[in-house]
């Protein structure tokens, strides 16, 4: 095990705001000395369940601290996503139904192992705890804390300011989300800075219970590809971890240079050190795309096997430095019979290759859309698609069909 300050130097890389540093480090030094690990509580509320980089940042910080011998309990939020985290909302959320909350839970579930250790890993369910909470339980929560506290979080504040109801369920959902820290005894909880109202609420909620109160991480929002909003699927600026080995690489090697060190901080687990080299070699002159390149490989090594990730290699370099069709490209699967190029759209979709249908028609009418490296238009959407053909979309992607 590393020693304590290390330990810290490598938890703190990247992160926005740490709640507090003293105390971590006395946490830390306390897990030495006793070998014991800390408890590491991260919660999701399965609302959203398809996770890109942005959601990663957090996940990623949770595995580095796996890695250094502490124990990781994710929070799936099957019982407050019945009421709905407010966060950022100008009114309240539609509470999701039991069908809603299960399925999104388990797409969480089986996504984080793409980044988590999963032997260093329990998945607790918050209703196990929250359900069994009885009138005087609630009570005793609503009076650790007061309605002129509550109102100093943003949305809430806002909302009424504007006259916006503000359902009295929905003060509830900062308490059990900090009654989960207790349930558990977290000695630290992470979360987006987002979530930084909910997250000091359970540093509140143990010191009113008696407890040693947990740290408090803050990771940043991550800025999505193009360099300006953050990472989102409705903005089309998401990297997804479920995505092709080739398409990943292709995105990562598109973020704007100065996102490179932010993405090596906090999208990668390369060491401070390592990242301290990099940024030295950018301020000596060294070709951020050389850097770029060297991002791509190791994002995609990450979520891809080292097969997979050596064929996006070859892909990007025939497609884009060779400016040929690469021999080694992703396969869209069609059924056998007469499928036309309109047919594929939404598999294209689905695959991430385009956004949606109506950027394929932008691009098919630019002139951007090649059949076996001829320009196709409108007119030949009802082409019927062969065996082996090759759809080039844009300048940069390849699509090979077979049936």
């Amino acid at each position: 095990m590393l020693t304590p300050k290390e330990q810290l130097r490598i938890i703190c890389k990247g992160v926005d705001k740490c709640i507090n540093e003293e105390e971590l480090l006395a946490k830390l030094e306390r897990s030495f000395s006793q070998n014991e690990p800390l408890t590491i509580k991260l919660g999701l509320d399965p609302s959203a369940p398809d996770i890109h980089l942005g959601h990663g940042v957090v996940l990623r910080k949770v595995r580095q601290m796996q890695e250094l011998g502490h124990k990781a309990v994710i929070v799936i939020g099957d019982f407050t996503g019945k009421i709905g985290d407010p966060t950022g909302k100008s009114k309240g959320r539609v509470a999701l139904t039991d069908e809603q909350v299960k399925a999104n839970a388990t797409t969480y579930s089986e996504q984080i192992f793409k980044i988590l250790d999963k032997e260093r890993t329990v998945v607790r369910f918050n209703s196990e705890w929250l359900s069994k909470l009885g009138f005087e339980d609630v009570m005793r929560l609503a009076a650790s804390t007061t309605v002129a506290r509550m109102l100093e979080r943003d949305e809430f504040e806002k909302r009424f300011s504007n006259g916006i109801p503000i359902g009295i369920h929905e003060f509830f959902y900062p308490l059990m989300q900090a009654y989960d820290s207790v349930e558990l005894h977290a000695d630290i909880e992470l979360g987006g800075t987002d979530q930084t109202f909910n997250i000091l609420m359970g540093r509140t909620l143990q010191k009113s219970m008696g407890k040693e109160v947990q740290i408090a991480l803050f990771m940043p929002i991550l800025e999505g590809t193009d360099g300006v909003e953050k990472m989102s699927k409705s903005l089309g600026n998401y990297i997804g971890i479920d995505e092709p080995a080739e398409v990943m690489f292709k995105k990562v090697m598109e973020i704007p240079d100065h996102l490179i060190i932010r993405y090596l901080e906090l999208a990668t687990d390369e060491h401070p050190d390592e990242i301290d080299k990099i940024r030295q070699q950018l301020s000596e002159g060294e070709n951020p795309r050389n850097i770029k390149f060297k991002l791509a490989e190791i994002i995609t090594a990450l979520y891809h096997s080292e097969e997979d990730l050596q064929k996006a290699v070859s892909y990007y370099e025939a497609a884009f430095r060779k400016k040929s069709t690469p021999e080694d490209i992703p396969t869209m699967i069609l059924a056998i019979g007469k499928e036309t190029v309109s047919d594929t759209i939404p598999q294209l979709v689905a695959m991430g290759f385009v956004k949606s249908r109506s950027e394929f028609l932008r691009l098919l009418k630019q002139g951007g859309i090649r059949l076996n490296e001829e320009k196709i238009g409108e007119d030949d959407l009802s082409s019927v698609l062969f065996n082996n053909d090759v759809l080039k979309i844009g300048k940069k992607i390849f699509v090979r069909v077979n049936k």
